[in-house]
């Protein structure tokens, strides 16, 4: 008796698994061994599920009288697992594309910051708008980066810096993940800046006793789905100890701890974070050489964020001494009001020309490294059997395509699925 099954893509020039034997992350010696099959095929079961994966000759035999609810002919093209973005802020209202012409002038980040821009300027605005509002931005902006191959996103609340604006955050973050076909990872970030007119030591008050017994109270009742706690560790925002405990209560509630570190300045955020069983730190601009041996040891993700650096033309991450160290190297488009980046494809150009990492080592940042930092390689970001049917098929005979090409995605991605589904179909113009 034939079965069905929702999805074969077959006769792929290439299909890049990224890894075959449920590796959880990748390190600089194993991207070496990139998994890529030439002439292969891939099916997706009826449960959204990789059920079969390998040469198209094989594939095609052990099928034979199965019947599939969609088959895609790619001959001459390329899939690789969707994109992973390990590190995003979309949820917010108000524009800033003025501090823009200011970081052109020569302002630092922290003096936009003292001059009212930024993250309070956000704040003000996000405090303001309603839910739906919201909702209808966030959606647009997800909706864009699935359009560039994004099919696993982190998204964080942090513009509201009080209970009430932190809960519709993550509310209005819960609702895209249920309403919208990209996966989710969600992240509370109430320590994302020290609100106006409160100390560092009342602030972090404020969220051990009221904003995280309230987050645990939701997340009990299961109206609230909450993944990772991040903190921004930085001088002049939250210092060492007030970020020790503010992510050990997340900790406790049984939330990943995700979170900004040694971007400025050399806070020690990285050896912390180690301690402290971080799955990952962002940003680390100025990780010291103690800070990298400490997450190498520790099997905590660094999730660069070139953008960043490059907008506010900071220091390049030393992607470099992190990978020679044995780093698990992931990466983040770090999408907010400050780098408006919706595309992991540049993400990893960029990461390759201005952070010298190799195509195979920021496609393994991009995917499966970038889900191990979300606590998802289990089920995303590489092309195993069980895993999660997220795809894109590239009109393009070569992978490195995809990263070599600086922009213009729409026109070499034919298509975006998640879960065996077509969420993206270039040839037509329009998601269906």
């Amino acid at each position: 008796m034939s079965r069905n099954y929702r999805l074969l893509v077959k006769n792929a020039k290439q299909v890049v698994l990224i890894c075959n034997n449920g590796e959880k992350f990748m390190t600089k010696h194993e991207i070496l061994n990139l998994c890529v099959i030439e002439n292969g095929s891939i099916v997706i079961g009826s449960d959204g599920l990789i059920t079969a994966v390998g040469p198209a000759e094989t594939i095609r035999d052990q099928f034979a009288g199965a019947t599939f609810d969609k088959v895609i002919d790619a001959t001459g093209m390329c899939v690789l697992p969707g994109l992973v973005d390990a590190h995003t802020h979309p949820v917010w209202a108000g524009d800033r594309v003025h501090e823009f012409a200011m970081k052109l002038a020569g302002a630092s980040y922290m003096e936009v910051h003292r001059a009212g821009g930024g993250i309070h300027f956000t704040v003000e605005h996000t405090r303001a708008a309603g839910p739906p509002e919201l909702l209808s931005s966030l959606s647009s902006r997800l909706l864009r980066m699935q359009r560039a191959g994004t099919t696993l996103v982190e998204c964080k609340s942090g513009y509201g810096l009080d209970l009430h604006t932190e809960l519709k955050m993550l509310q209005v973050i819960e609702e895209a993940r249920n309403t919208l076909p990209i996966n989710i990872s969600s992240t509370y970030c109430g320590a994302h800046a020290v609100p106006k007119g409160k100390t560092v030591e009342e602030a972090t008050e404020d969220i051990l006793q009221v904003q995280l017994p309230r987050l645990k109270e939701q997340m009990s009742a299961g109206t609230l789905r909450v993944d990772n706690i991040d903190v921004f560790c930085e001088e002049g925002v939250f210092d060492l100890s007030s970020t020790r405990r503010i992510l050990q209560a997340g900790k406790d509630l049984g939330l990943n701890i995700n979170f900004h570190g040694d971007e400025l300045h050399p806070m020690n955020s990285a050896q912390l974070g180690a301690e402290l069983g971080a799955s990952a730190i962002s940003h680390l601009e100025e990780v010291t050489d103690q800070g990298i041996a400490a997450m190498a040891t520790a099997r905590t993700a660094a999730v660069l964020l070139p953008t960043t650096a490059y907008i506010l033309r900071l220091p390049q991450p030393r992607a470099r001494d992190m990978l020679e160290a044995g780093v698990i190297v992931a990466l983040g488009s770090d999408f907010n009001p400050n780098a408006y980046c919706c595309s992991m494809p540049i993400v990893m150009h960029l990461a390759c020309v201005n952070m010298r990492m190799s195509m195979p080592e920021a496609l393994a940042a991009a995917t499966i490294n970038a889900a191990y930092a979300l606590g998802c390689s289990h089920t995303h970001g590489s092309l195993e059997v069980n895993k999660h049917g997220d795809l894109l098929v590239l009109n393009t005979t070569r992978w490195e395509h995809l990263i070599y090409q600086l922009g213009g995605h729409q026109e070499l991605i034919r298509y975006v699925i998640i879960k065996g589904n077509i969420v993206v179909d270039n040839d037509k113009t329009l998601d269906l």
